[in-house]
This record gives C-alpha cells, sequence and structure tokens, in this order.
C-alpha cells in the first residue's frame, strides 16, 4: 500500500511572534512549536511517522512564511527512499517566502537505499526582502554498513524559478558519473548549502560572504571537495562532496552558523533534535 501524504505549514507573525499553524492529510506531522531564542524565531520538527518512502509513495510539504515571520525547519533524522520493485517514490517541498520573511530549511539527508527509485523536488519563491539559507543533503547507500548504492536511481531537483536551477539524475549504473574524478570520485555524500535573498546583494557584500565561508574551509578535512560561489547577484551557495554524510553535516552547521551571524546578527545555537 502506497501512502499520499501532505502538509501545509504556514508561519505569520502576530504581536511580535511567530507563530505556526498547519494542516496534513496522510502520515505526515510538525511536532509542538519552540523557541529556543525567544519568540521572534519560531523552531518545528516535521515527523513522517512510517520513517521513509517505498515505490509510489508521495510527500507534499508546503510551507509559506508571511511577512516579518521568520520559521527554522529541521528534521529529527533522515529522509528515507527504499528499495522499489517498479514506482518511483517522490518528495515535493515548496518553499514561499512573503517580503521581509526569514525561513531556515534545515532537514537531515535524503538517504538512497540501494534499489531505490526517486525523486526529491525543492522549490523556493522569495518576495523582496525575503531571506532563506537552506540545505540540501544526499546519501547514497549506507557504506559503513556495508550497503552501498549498487543499484537505484535519485532525480534530484532544486529551483527558484528564473533565478537559479539544479538538476541531478544519480544513477548507481552510471560509472563515469559514480566513479569517475570528473564526477562523484567514489564519493557518496552530496551536501549543497544556500544563502538566498529576495533582492540583490551588493558585489562587496557577497565578496565579503565568500571570504568568510572560504575562511570556514580553510585547513578543513574537506576543504578540496567544497567550494563556495555567487552564481547570482542573490545567492550565496557552498557545495561538498564527502564520503560519509557526517563530516559534511559537520561542516554545514558551522558555516550556517557563521552565515546566520552575518546575515541576521543572531547567534545559532544547534536545535536540540540535532543533538538526540
Amino acid at each position: 500500500m502506497s501512502w499520499h501524504a501532505r502538509l501545509d505549514l504556514d508561519y505569520a507573525l502576530e504581536e511580535g511572534r511567530s507563530v505556526a499553524r498547519f494542516r496534513h492529510e496522510g502520515p505526515l506531522r510538525v511536532l509542538q512549536s519552540l523557541y529556543p531564542q525567544g519568540p521572534a524565531v519560531c523552531h518545528n520538527i516535521l515527523v513522517h511517522p512510517p520513517g521513509g518512502l517505498v515505490g509510489g509513495d508521495t510527500l507534499d510539504l508546503r510551507i509559506k512564511v508571511a511577512a516579518q515571520a521568520h520559521g527554522l525547519i529541521t528534521t529529527p533524522g533522515a529522509t528515507r527512499f527504499y528499495r522499489s520493485t517498479g514506482e518511483q517514490a517522490v518528495q515535493r517541498t515548496q518553499l514561499e517566502l512573503a517580503a521581509g520573511a526569514r525561513l531556515e530549511w534545515l532537514p537531515l539527508e535524503a538517504l538512497c537505499f540501494a534499489g531505490c527509485l526517486g525523486e526529491n523536488r525543492l522549490e523556493m519563491r522569495l518576495a523582496p526582502g525575503a531571506e532563506l539559507i537552506g540545505w540540501d543533503i544526499t546519501a547514497l547507500g549506507l557504506p559503513q554498513s556495508g550497503q552501498p548504492f549498487t543499484a537505484g536511481r535519485l532525480l534530484q531537483h532544486i529551483e527558484v524559478p528564473g533565478l537559479w536551477l539544479e538538476r541531478a539524475q544519480l544513477d548507481a549504473a552510471d560509472d563515469r558519473l559514480m566513479n569517475s574524478p570528473l564526477g562523484l570520485a567514489q564519493r557518496r555524500c552530496l551536501a549543497t548549502l544556500f544563502f538566498i535573498s529576495g533582492n540583490p546583494i551588493d558585489r562587496q557584500g557577497r565578496e565579503n560572504w565568500l571570504e568568510q565561508t572560504r575562511g570556514c574551509l580553510a585547513g578543513h578535512a574537506l576543504m578540496t571537495t567544497a567550494g563556495v560561489t555567487s552564481p547570482n547577484d542573490q545567492m550565496v551557495v557552498l557545495r561538498i562532496l564527502s564520503p560519509l554524510v557526517e563530516p559534511a553535516m559537520l561542516l554545514m552547521r558551522q558555516v550556517w552558523q557563521a552565515w546566520r551571524r552575518c546575515a541576521w546578527q543572531m547567534d545559532a545555537p544547534p536545535p536540540r533534535i540535532w543533538s538526540t
């Protein structure tokens, strides 16, 4: 039996407090709103009780942030794409930010088991004055458990319409992609961290962001397989290739903290769920 789950999560600013309200269909939930940094920033944890997707499953996430509200979203564990006998499993996420809104989209990794047939799609739309820090992390197989990604396929799609599009077909049968120095070079974790602004960022501002991020990379074990760029005047993007999820995740968290201080002059204590 396949599942079709949907979650609509809306943030609004009410008397100085960012408030989250949601509606859901199927096995997709939001836990209690938390305010570890005060009322201005609402932290939420998305939970999918079945624990993963099999062929035919679909998850639809639609998140809206109203003007001046600030939400932070994470998950308690990986999104798992399990082996499929023929049908595709799909996760679709749409993020929409109104003028002056802020959102931090920080789910844990999408974990692709051998034999999966998956699609992971993320689309983001920002009004002028809105700002978003987010990441996308994909892990292929479970190399530490002796379960490599020997078969299967994931279509990965990340888009800000009219501004940025990244689309990849990660196929275990594509030896050149998976193992060549021109591809993943046998690394099985791909991570992307991005800051997106609804307005252009001046050139000096983007250069400051790039230099600050390069400072985080300097001397790091992943510095030779990580790089930061500004693909347009509204974005800064960090990309990482890693043999395992854990070192990539630790580096992403370090840079996220630096970006949060740079963009919003805010400290970035990790969500408590990350340490449980």
